[in-house]
């Protein structure tokens, strides 16, 4: 009987070790230990949490970045290309100004070719302004009748006059109207100039006597006259020659007044 109690008796018996260590081993309660280690490792895994949304939000920015990079040197390049255009168009700009120029200065020097040319063809002729008009007249006569009448030359003088050409310039005016100038081309150059000398006989009167130019020289010669007085008053000798202005023999130049001198 002592036996059995004694081999029973360890299975009842609890030492006071294993009553306190018994709470702690139950899986419903966690020890503070065990709650700060939890904690810690919930903290961590925010953090790591944290930490992998930045790495995401620094990988978007690195693409962004990168996206933008690309774009940048894809400006850069069409920066580049559009600087070359922009010098080659330059360079082609430069090329055609100095050609228009260039064409301007021909096309100038064709222009005062023509104007020279006009007025050599009209360098025999004189244009007689104010004469009276009348219906089915001879030019020619009436023109004869004019020097001997008005520019006193005599009969004789009148009668050798041969002329080429003689007509009224322009259409046709009303009867109130000032009469059509009558130009006349001289057949003797020396004949024209003779005619011509004796203009000074018609001053004070509506009549007048004059070479024949092209418009532009009319023109320039307009500009001319009142230079040309303003020089006569200062006591220079002043002298226009078809469309140039002489002062005291010298060639008065001024891009102002004669640019067609350059």
């Amino acid at each position: 009987m002592k036996k059995a109690q004694c081999a029973a008796s360890p299975a009842k018996s609890e030492t006071p070790s294993s009553k306190r260590l018994r709470p702690a081993d139950s899986p419903g309660i966690t020890s503070p230990a065990g709650k700060d280690i939890a904690d810690i490792l919930e903290s961590i895994d925010k953090r790591l949490s944290s930490f992998d949304a930045r790495l995401s939000f620094v990988e978007i920015l690195h693409r962004e970045f990168k996206c933008l990079r690309e774009s940048l040197e894809f400006s850069q390049q069409q920066v580049e290309t559009l600087a070359a255009e922009n010098a080659t168009l330059k360079e082609s700009v430069k090329c055609l100004t100095e050609n228009v120029t260039q064409l301007n200065r021909e096309n100038k020097k064709i222009k005062e070719t023509v104007i020279d040319l006009q007025a050599r063809s009209m360098r025999d002729n004189l244009v007689f302004s104010g004469i009276p008009e009348a219906a089915g007249e001879d030019a020619e006569t009436t023109v004869k009748s004019f020097i001997k009448t008005h520019l006193k030359l005599p009969e004789d003088t009148v009668k050798n006059i041969v002329f080429d050409r003689v007509h009224r310039l322009g259409p046709i005016r009303a009867a109130a109207g000032r009469p059509r100038p009558i130009v006349a081309k001289f057949g003797h150059f020396k004949q024209k100039e003779h005619v011509k000398s004796r203009g000074r006989e018609l001053k004070g009167t509506d009549f007048s006597v004059n070479d024949q130019f092209p418009k532009e020289i009319l023109e320039r010669r307009r500009v001319l006259f009142p230079i040309r007085r303003g020089f006569i008053q200062k006591g220079s000798r002043a002298v226009i020659a078809v469309d140039r202005l002489y002062v005291d023999g010298q060639l008065h130049r001024d891009p102002d007044i004669t640019p067609w001198l350059y």
